[in-house]
Formats: structure tokens, sequence, C-alpha cells
């Protein structure tokens, strides 16, 4: 069955990596046990449920796996951290929940444990290279790639559609998108959310690859709906409209994006 979800990635080169590390990805990618793309969500679904079994009753140990792009003679990896995401999934359960509710889905015992992985993870490496949203694509998402980035296929079996640049093109558009939402809308949720993804791609190598993958979201888009996309486009059109004052090409911009991606979110009240 396919998942729903689109996914943000950050590839970074292995320099980034202490040594120990760098061995283990090295050796990773020498054995051929990296990942497809088109393979990494069914199989991060089923490590998980197969490790945690019937309950919230541990927090098991996880395949250390990842996605890995080359490029030229660099080698870039996008681990998926799976333990100190199931970890975070687990506090995350627990958060504005009655005591007695929470404890009940997640118990004391498995909240110590996942909040001590979390925080030896934090203080080890702290950054998590891949974030995950369902049943669409956050707008915000789009300020950190470009139309020209777009890298599609229609093929029956090969359907895709991602988004990739280097990092600093990425944090360019993040702070200057910040910047004019800032300045023209304020304090509001779109402008701390931008604001929160230029922070995100701060902790990575400047070497580094940023992807934004539909993933299983093609299987919601037609193949003209695919090959016609220009999401980022609207973005920067709306973010352009923004800086010269021109609420009206702004709003235009914003509607048109808006009612796209809504009605792909409609399919989760079919689902």
């Amino acid at each position: 069955m396919p998942q729903f979800a689109a996914y943000l990635r950050v590839y970074e080169p292995l320099s980034a990596f202490d040594g120990e590390r760098q061995r283990y990805w090295r050796r990773y990618v020498r054995e051929g046990r990296a990942v497809a793309l088109g393979d990494g969500p069914h199989r991060q679904r089923a490590a998980v449920i197969e490790a945690l079994g019937s309950g919230w009753s541990r927090l098991p140990d996880l395949p250390d796996d990842a996605y890995v792009l080359e490029t030229g003679d660099a080698l870039l990896v996008c681990p998926w951290s799976l333990r100190v995401r199931v970890a975070e999934a687990a506090l995350n359960a627990r958060d504005g929940v009655p005591p007695v509710i929470a404890d009940a889905f997640v118990p004391p015992s498995l909240a110590g444990v996942a909040q001590a992985v979390v925080n030896d993870w934090r203080a080890e490496e702290g950054r998590t290279h891949e974030q995950v949203a369902t049943w669409g694509v956050p707008l915000r998402w789009f300020v950190f790639v470009d139309l020209r980035e777009r890298q599609v296929s229609t093929e029956p079996g090969r359907r895709q559609l991602r988004y990739r640049t280097e990092i600093s093109k990425a944090r360019r558009r993040a702070h200057r998108g910040a910047a004019v939402l800032r300045s023209s809308v304020g304090d509001a949720p779109i402008t701390e959310a931008v604001e929160d993804g230029a922070r995100w791609l701060e902790e990575f190598h400047p070497g580094s690859v940023v992807e934004l993958d539909y993933g299983g979201l093609v299987d919601l888009l037609g193949d003209e709906q695919l090959a016609g996309d220009d999401s980022p486009g609207l973005v920067a059109a709306g973010l352009s409209g923004l800086a010269r004052g021109d609420a009206e090409a702004a709003t235009e911009a914003y509607e048109k994006l808006v009612s796209r991606w809504h009605a792909v979110q409609l399919f989760e009240r079919a689902n």
C-alpha cells in the first residue's frame, strides 16, 4: 500500500560525521545496503512495527539505515535515525494528554527511556535529517527549493517528483523568505514556520544537499498535475509580491497554491 506522505531530507557529506560513523557509512555503501528512495518509507514502517510489537512497551533497537546520494566523487548520507524518531514520537504522544491516558499509551518507564535516548542523541548529534508530512506538502517547504530544480517522471512504475538543491541555496531562500514574511505579515504562523526551517537548515554541513520528495503523494496526482507542478514557483511569486507591496499578486499566488493542496488533503477524509 502506498504511504501518502512527502519528505524533506538533508544529505550530508561523510566529513560531517565523526570517524566511527564515516567508517560505518563507507562499509554500509560498499556492502550495497543503501535503501532506494521508493523502498525507504515501507522499510521504515515495517521495521518500526516489527520492533515495537503490539504496543508501546519498550524502545527497541532499530536498523541503522540511510538514503545515499552520490554526486561525482562525493558520497552524501541521509541517516534515518529511527530509534530517536520513535523515542520522540513516544514523548510527543504524551504531550497535552491527561496523565492517566498518557500512561496507558506510553508507560512512564518507556517515557523515561525515550527521554534518555533523545537527550543522548541531542548531546552527540542533535540533528534529524528527514522530516515527514502526510497528505500534503507543507507550504513552507517550497520556500527552500526552486522550480528549475524539479526532477519529474510520469513513467509507469517510476512516477516521481522531487526537488534537489544545494543547502547554501536553500538557506539563502529560507532567510530571504523569512525576512519578507517578517516585514510584511509580522509574527504570523507562516513566518515562524519558515524561520524554524531556516534554523534547521543551519544545523547541517555546508556541503549538504536538500531534497523535497513528493513520495507517495504522486499516487494522488495525475500525470498532467505531476508534470505541470509549479508549487515552488507560486511560493516565489507570492513572496515577490509581498516584497514589492503587491498584495493582490501575493494573494492570487497563495490562494492558487492553497486550493491545489487542499484538493489533495481532502483525500484523507475519503480514505
